[in-house]
């Protein structure tokens, strides 16, 4: 029912008109207010890059950070990546993960980061804290922040939005009658824009999410997709559908699909029940990295890495501003 009013194909949304006035009333003066020097933004001795969205739900914006920390790691540059760890709950912050840390302690888009990139990562509701102790701890070149866009308290640098290109702004209103956290003149001041799918505009980066062979949770043996049997889809991401059509491109057809909420906690039970014995469950890799803990006995879980691809040469020059801002 929520992509429905979001999307603009449900007039439902006029009776949240009132609530998303009020979002936008607050968000709005909220940020004005540090804009004007009310309030003064905490500024770090190394450079700060913002991957964020305008709107709510996935639009692809952790595929673009594990991007951009290995395409700049390919050139020499010691990278951090700081995270509010929605979904986490640890004993103390700022928390900087360990290969032991899990995801109840951290959430699921950090571990994830970690785990693919090996990149120095901390998490901390306030994310000057994270990003002082990763100073303290890894003295990386430059941070990136995993979203924050409207995060004010923390000086950044540079601004990247990540854009769903299929759906864009939906009807343009803000939460809740709308997804978006920002109106879309919001663009006009960020330093780059990457189109998610569908077709980028004019001074946007397009950019796809590229899938790699299926890896099993608890071999780590990889094949085609394709080759997978009596698939059940699994997918606990901002947009569900688009890893069910991701699949789909790779010539999977599930038996079933199953969408769960973006960073929904998981126990082994709630995995278990989704499928037969004889059947195979396919996740989202962000999924995995939940269920790695409980894996041990189940030979038929398997999950499907992506990878962002952007279109050059603005990708490039892109990576070419963020190696500048390193002295």
């Amino acid at each position: 029912m929520i992509e429905r009013i979001w999307s603009g194909k449900s007039s439902l949304y006029l009776l949240l008109l009132p609530l998303s006035w009020l979002y936008g009333l607050v968000s709005g003066a909220i940020r004005l207010s540090w804009k004007l020097g009310l309030r003064k933004a905490w500024r770090a001795p190394v450079p700060i890059v913002v991957v964020g969205n305008l709107t709510a739900g996935g639009n692809g914006k952790t595929p673009v950070v594990i991007w951009l920390v290995e395409q700049l790691q390919s050139r020499g540059i010691r990278v951090g990546v700081v995270s509010r760890g929605y979904g986490g709950k640890a004993e103390r912050y700022p928390l900087i993960l360990t290969p032991a840390t899990d995801t109840t302690q951290a959430g699921d888009e950090p571990v994830l980061i970690y785990q693919r990139t090996g990149a120095p990562v901390a998490v901390a509701p306030e994310r000057s804290a994270a990003v002082k102790v990763l100073i303290e701890h890894a003295q990386p070149q430059l941070i990136i922040t995993d979203d924050g866009l409207q995060h004010y308290a923390l000086a950044r640098d540079k601004e990247i939005v990540v854009v769903d290109g299929v759906r864009r702004f939906g009807n343009g209103w803000w939460l809740p009658a709308g997804p978006m956290r920002e109106r879309a003149g919001r663009l006009n001041s960020v330093d780059a824009i990457i189109t998610n799918g569908g077709e980028a505009q004019a001074g946007e980066i397009a950019m796809h999410l590229q899938p790699g062979e299926a890896v099993n949770l608890l071999s780590g043996e990889r094949c085609p997709a394709q080759v997978l049997q009596n698939v059940v889809a699994m997918a606990g991401i901002g947009h569900p559908p688009r890893f069910f059509a991701t699949l789909k491109q790779c010539g999977v057809t599930p038996v079933n699909t199953v969408s769960l909420a973006d960073h929904q906690a998981l126990t082994e039970a709630d995995v278990v029940k989704l499928l037969d014995k004889d059947q195979t469950l396919l996740m989202t890799e962000k999924d995995a990295v939940k269920c790695r803990a409980f894996v041990a006995g189940h030979e038929n879980w398997w999950y499907l890495p992506v990878d962002a691809r952007l279109a050059q040469p603005q990708a490039e020059q892109l990576l070419q501003t963020l190696v500048a801002l390193v002295k």
